[in-house]
């Protein structure tokens, strides 16, 4: 059994704001894609604000376009491309959320998109990728594995390398999560957000640290997953053994530009089970009638398994992504899930 501590902490004085993206940029960026993908709901949770003792508000960015977050930033990129970027193409890596969110970009404005995942990513997001027009390679084992192939195609392609956690138009345009909680809860105390690049959480944070400088963004990912919690405890660009895990969304390792990236913009990160995150795919189903892949449901988990100490509230929790394969949401819902 993994040890996992209550809540990671690292020292916010080496960070460098200026990595974020500032509210101007992020407020284009909604300009720029509200016409493309859907502004989702923020709804109170009753049984969360129940159990936690406070009220707990739910951002439910598993009823994005795509099924996930990326749609917004791949929009925002995609949407930037002059007329030789959107002839040359587009090539990415992704675990599979970001190149759904990649094609359906390349869909609308008419690029071509090549997306290299791992083998072990949901047959459901990778049949996603395919249905929207994009070619797809799953011949990496690893994640890693597949942005390396991804960063050769550019290179030899001369299509344009878009990372699904880096690159600032790529943050702004998740930073339009942030833009929507605000303007619906700006006296927000906690923001609990899924990490594993860091581009989620760096994106809301470019808006939350200027606007809403009072709340609290905290990390969520799972112990399989936890390259950014070891690199900010560390404070070094971290690399972690694969490891099968139900949050695939977060894999990967965390370079220099993610760690800085995680440093800028958390206070704080919590590490769950694996077994907690199969908990709250459960409790969301069965108490909030939300349909929730791993990493989508890891903030929830954290705040379950009472990894946020001292919770303030009100609190957001992101629910970043529905896109599970039927037979492993079944097996969760059933009782039959065992972490190996």
């Amino acid at each position: 059994m993994v040890s996992v501590p209550q809540e990671k902490r690292y020292n916010p004085g080496v960070s460098d704001i200026s990595i974020l993206p500032t509210p101007a940029e992020i407020r284009a960026a909604d300009r720029k894609i509200a016409p493309h993908i859907r502004r989702t709901a923020l709804r109170r949770s009753d049984s969360l604000s129940d159990f936690l003792g406070g009220d707990v508000w739910l951002k439910l960015e598993c009823e994005q376009l795509t099924g996930s977050f990326k749609i917004r930033g791949a929009t925002n990129v995609l949407g930037s491309f002059d007329e030789f970027a959107r002839a040359r193409g587009v090539v990415t890596a992704s675990a599979g959320n970001h190149g759904l969110g990649i094609a359906a970009a390349a869909m609308k404005f008419g690029v071509t998109a090549t997306v290299f995942a791992p083998h072990t990513a949901p047959a459901v997001k990778i049949a996603g990728i395919r249905a929207l027009g994009a070619s797809v390679d799953t011949s990496a084992a690893t994640y890693d594995a597949a942005e390396a192939l991804a960063r050769a195609d550019a290179q030899r392609t001369g299509a344009t390398f878009v990372s699904p956690c880096c690159g600032r138009l790529l943050l702004a345009g998740q930073g339009t999560v942030a833009l929507e909680v605000l303007e619906e809860l700006i006296l927000l105390r906690t923001v609990i957000v899924c990490v594993g690049g860091g581009g989620l959480v760096a994106g809301m944070a470019g808006m939350m640290h200027v606007e809403a400088p009072h709340a609290r963004m905290i990390g969520a990912q799972s112990e399989r997953t936890n390259a950014m919690a070891l690199a900010l405890a560390s404070g070094l660009p971290t690399t972690i053994p694969d490891a099968p895990t139900l949050a695939d969304g977060l894999a990967g390792q965390a370079d220099a530009e993610m760690l800085a990236q995680g440093q800028a913009a958390l206070q704080s990160i919590a590490v769950v089970r694996e077994q907690d995150i199969a908990s709250a795919i459960a409790f969301l189903w069965i108490e909030e009638g939300l349909r929730v892949e791993g990493a989508g449901a890891v903030g929830v988990a954290a705040a379950l398994a009472g990894l946020v100490p001292k919770l303030e509230f009100p609190a957001v929790i992101v629910v970043s992504g529905r896109n599970i394969d039927e037979a492993r949401h079944r097996d969760i819902l059933e009782g039959r899930y065992e972490s190996t």
